[in-house]
């Protein structure tokens, strides 16, 4: 799976330069079938980002620009009144793709950033008590601006929740910045097919966990419950993504069992954004509970 990987992320090299970190995460929370929040300035590539991930996986993707007026029928979908065959039918909205780029999710109103809840949890949308399902695979790249920017709103929680990991891009190195101003504009090539990445994620579901990495991740969990610096800990939902993520890791890295180190690596991406602290920087707060947390013996693991 490794070399079929760096073929993925050479193609999404070629219109995001120097940030083989950021691409390797995106590709990560694909494999492991969740969602991304980029948080960033504008101008760094969020968008060329999500559209390259549809084109290097052959995937349909759709792109909406949230603004306060947005609703959540135009994402959703509705019922629309056909005069000609005197019935109800229903007007697809963009969500119906594998790839949706909502861009500026904190633009948009408290209602119509719920309108993604259902969809990014249970792969469904419900519209006039009817449920349909959602194509397959499907993904959220959403991308908000920085909190504190002009005409923002925080995400709720409930919500940021529901993203496998929140990411920033940044600006580029010097020497990133100077390669892509020589460059032209680059075409990416399609490496996988939808089929294809169905069929990695469900491998991905049967990678080998020790009893031991449950533990750990629980212990990483209820740290994160009890820290004094922490108001809101990680969710039941962020240690499951955690252990999905680690999987993922680990089927990125050609093994068939997960190890201390993919937890460890994986921790950050997947529960910094979980987690509300009284005065500290999340991150700081995390790296903190990793160090004091003991971590399973690796070669017990291995046997």
């Amino acid at each position: 799976m490794h070399n079929e990987s760096k073929i993925i992320l050479q193609q999404l090299q070629r219109v995001i330069h120097g940030k083989e970190d950021i691409l390797e995460a995106v590709w990560l929370t694909f494999l492991a079938g969740g969602h991304v929040l980029l948080e960033d300035l504008p101008g760094v590539g969020k968008t060329t980002l999500a559209k390259a991930m549809s084109a290097v996986l052959a995937l349909d993707g759709q792109r909406v620009q949230l603004t306060p007026d947005t609703v959540a029928s135009d994402i959703t979908g509705f019922m629309l009144y056909n005069q000609h065959e005197h019935r109800f039918t229903l007007k697809k909205g963009i969500i119906m793709t594998n790839i949706l780029l909502a861009d500026e999710l904190n633009r948009t109103s408290s209602r119509t950033q719920a309108a993604l809840l259902e969809a990014m949890q249970e792969k469904q949308v419900t519209i006039d008590d009817t449920s349909y399902a959602l194509p397959t695979p499907f993904h959220v790249i959403a991308t908000q601006n920085p909190s504190g920017s002009i005409g923002t709103q925080p995400i709720p929680l409930a919500q940021l929740d529901r993203f496998m990991t929140k990411l920033s891009i940044g600006y580029p190195s010097k020497e990133a910045q100077i390669q892509m101003l020589k460059r032209r504009e680059e075409i990416v090539e399609p490496i996988a097919s939808k089929e294809q990445l169905l069929a990695w994620q469900e491998h991905v579901t049967h990678i080998h966990m020790d009893d031991a990495l449950y533990a750990y991740v629980t212990d990483l969990v209820e740290a994160s419950r009890n820290d004094t610096a922490i108001e809101v800990g990680i969710s039941p939902r962020g240690a499951l993504a955690l252990c999905q993520y680690a999987r993922a890791r680990a089927f990125y890295y050609g093994r068939a069992f997960v190890l201390p180190e993919d937890v460890m690596e994986s921790f950050m991406n997947v529960c910094a954004h979980r987690i509300v602290t009284r005065t500290q920087l999340p991150h700081d707060v995390l790296q903190t509970l990793l160090a004091r947390v003991p971590s399973p013996d690796e070669m017990t693991l291995r046997k």
